[in-house]
């Protein structure tokens, strides 16, 4: 029986022929990351373990991200005991104030990740890289600690979900929308420590920034991983930004997958998460006209520049209803710089919102659009828990940067098909 990308990928860095679901293998690092939050308590774990020394200085990443500008004292000590970090070890790639951006952003814009590499991160959100064809995933901070001593972690190989895509999407439809979809039909559970792998001819149709959406929430399926084939785009995105060389790993014919999930992009629609998990996934037209507090465009989910392009588009001309609020956050340094000179800058603030530096923020609940009790915000990040962006009695509704977008205009949940036909 042959090997899935994931398998393969963990193979040639465990330095074993085969790998099959259910073993577990030691293998060898490529990158290590970790965060304002994360890194931290990796730090405190890797000095009470009497680690002396880290395994490649240049294969640590530490992004000062969630709470950062620094929104109060713990916040900074938490920053400052991670630039001691960096600073001991001559950590390379320390993203400060001014430099940093959201870490699964930031990462692919710098080069740091390269197809069939192998990463893990102190972060959940570290399976985004498998837009690119690596193997990346999530881990706690104590893996972290001993990722950054070893250059190796444990993992249990992962059985694998066929997600053959065809078609092209739709107006107004994106790589949010396909994953809300895909988490809609097979549940936050759907996929629970197993790799999920895209593929089909309705991959080539999807930008990277979609794919890179789309890894990003596997793990809101409960997937270990989320992985696309390394194809023309992937090469083009790779070119100019990865200065070494990397390896594209394939399928094999005969790859075994527990299951399929066939999804024809052109079937579908405008769609939204309402709370409070991402498994509530609705048809933009079905739940239409729910009132809302506030509007966030953003995250390491929704805040590159393609995603603030869309808003844009429906914000340029047009105001933000009273009485919402709109934060509008750029991903990275870089995406500001685009935004300023496109002149979405100008389009976000003339429309009444508020730009933002880039951070994680609200994400989390951490600052920059934490909610009071009984507010609702449509918004373009990942998770729509109980109390995820403030109050335990606040409310998520997850959503593209169209339908957030068309959302703050309208004052209520809307398609962006809606306010586009307005005029």
């Amino acid at each position: 029986m042959g090997m899935t990308m994931t398998q393969k990928i963990l193979a040639a860095h465990a330095h074993l022929p085969v790998v099959k679901a259910g073993d577990l293998i030691e293998a060898k690092l490529d990158l290590v990351l970790g965060n304002d939050i994360t890194a931290p308590v990796a730090v405190t774990v890797f000095d009470k373990a009497g680690f002396t020394e880290v395994f490649d200085k240049d294969k640590i990443v530490i992004v000062l991200d969630h709470y950062t500008p620094c929104k109060d004292i713990k916040s900074a000590q938490l920053c400052r005991q991670a630039r001691e970090f960096a600073a001991r070890f001559g950590i390379t790639h320390l993203y400060d104030v001014g430099q940093a951006g959201i870490e699964h952003a930031l990462l692919p814009e710098k080069g740091l990740v390269a197809p069939g590499e192998c990463v893990i991160g102190a972060d959940s959100h570290t399976c985004t890289y498998g837009a690119l064809g690596a193997f990346s995933t999530g881990v706690g901070s104590t893996d972290m600690a001993a990722g950054m001593a070893a250059g190796e972690n444990w993992f249990k190989v992962p059985a694998a979900i066929k997600v053959t895509l065809t078609g092209a999407l739709g107006p107004y439809v994106s790589g949010k929308d396909v994953i809300l979809h895909l988490i809609g039909e097979i549940g936050v559970d759907g996929a629970l420590y197993k790799s999920l792998e895209f593929t089909g001819p309705g991959v080539a149709a999807l930008s990277m920034d979609d794919r890179f959406t789309i890894a990003n929430m596997a793990i809101e399926a409960g997937a270990k991983n989320g992985i696309f084939p390394v194809d023309e785009k992937s090469v083009e995105y790779v070119t100019g930004r990865v200065d070494r060389p990397w390896t594209a790993y394939e399928a094999d014919p005969d790859a075994e997958y527990e299951s399929e999930v066939v999804i024809d992009l052109s079937s579908l629609t405008p769609t939204v998460s309402l709370p409070h998990l991402p498994s509530n996934a609705k048809p933009i037209d079905e739940v239409k006209g729910m009132a809302i507090d506030q509007v966030v465009i953003g995250s390491c989910t929704n805040g590159r520049i393609s995603d603030l392009r869309a808003a844009a588009e429906i914000l340029k001309g047009r105001k933000v209803a009273d009485g919402i609020r709109c934060i509008v956050i750029p991903a990275t340094q870089e995406v500001s710089l685009q935004c300023i000179r496109e002149g979405l800058a100008e389009t976000f603030i003339q429309a009444g919102c508020v730009f933002s530096v880039p951070t994680c923020g609200p994400c989390l609940g951490g600052h920059m659009g934490c909610m009071a009790e009984g507010e609702r915000c449509v918004s373009t990040t990942n998770r729509n828990f109980v109390g995820r962006m403030g109050h335990t009695q606040s409310e998520v509704i997850l959503a593209s940067p169209a339908v957030a977008a068309a959302s703050a205009v309208a004052g209520v949940l809307a398609s962006p098909l809606d306010i586009m036909k307005e005029g």
